[in-house]
């Protein structure tokens, strides 16, 4: 079975500007490359779980996002950096969009997508890791059953006393690491 190094796509691969869904609004976090590559050579399949409720809102297209996503994978590729899959989820129970508006399984903090990767990879979530920058990341790692899950924050918020007894309750086997959005992203993997 594979291991994976699950990345959010919003604060983690890009800056977040909030419903980013063009070329020319897409930035790219510092140290991202040198993730993926690190993650590459340690043989994680690298796979994005983005929630983009902006797609339910009515903002931008699924066709949108593909296209982004498209461009964004092309933009790794030629930096050495292979992302093996995006999945992503665009419901939310407010949405605009009918077709759109429903709770589901796959948007974080539930565990769909990961699960979905992991059966689609022959991923063992056990085995595997998820660097996030929201909450919801780390309920869905956690929900996932993966070991470990870096909490990159954007304000550092540190995860209060109650919210990690919580999440250690829940998985005593994933480790919870919060570090600052200074912090190289790249020495996430370790040799």
């Amino acid at each position: 079975m594979n291991k994976a190094l699950f990345l959010d796509r919003d604060g983690v691969i890009n800056v977040n500007h909030g419903y980013v869904y063009r070329t020319s609004d897409f930035d790219f976090m510092q140290g991202i490359f040198d993730l993926v590559q690190r993650a590459n050579a340690q043989g994680y399949k690298v796979i994005v779980v983005t929630n983009q409720s902006g797609i339910g809102r009515g903002m931008y297209t699924e066709s949108d996002f593909e296209a982004l996503s498209v461009w964004m994978l092309c933009e790794f590729t030629k930096r050495g950096a292979i992302i093996d899959d995006v999945l992503f989820c665009p419901h939310h129970p407010e949405a605009k969009l009918p077709e759109y508006k429903k709770m589901c399984e796959c948007r974080k903090p539930k565990a769909g997508m990961l699960k979905t990767a992991a059966s689609k990879h022959n991923i063992c979530l056990a085995n595997s890791m998820m660097v996030g920058d929201k909450l919801s990341d780390v309920e869905a790692a956690i929900e996932a059953g993966l070991r470990e899950v870096v909490w990159f924050n954007p304000e550092f918020i540190e995860p209060t006393q109650t919210s990690t007894a919580e999440f250690q309750a829940k998985s005593l086997s994933c480790k919870l690491t919060s570090i600052k959005r200074s912090h190289s992203l790249w020495t996430i993997i370790t040799a």
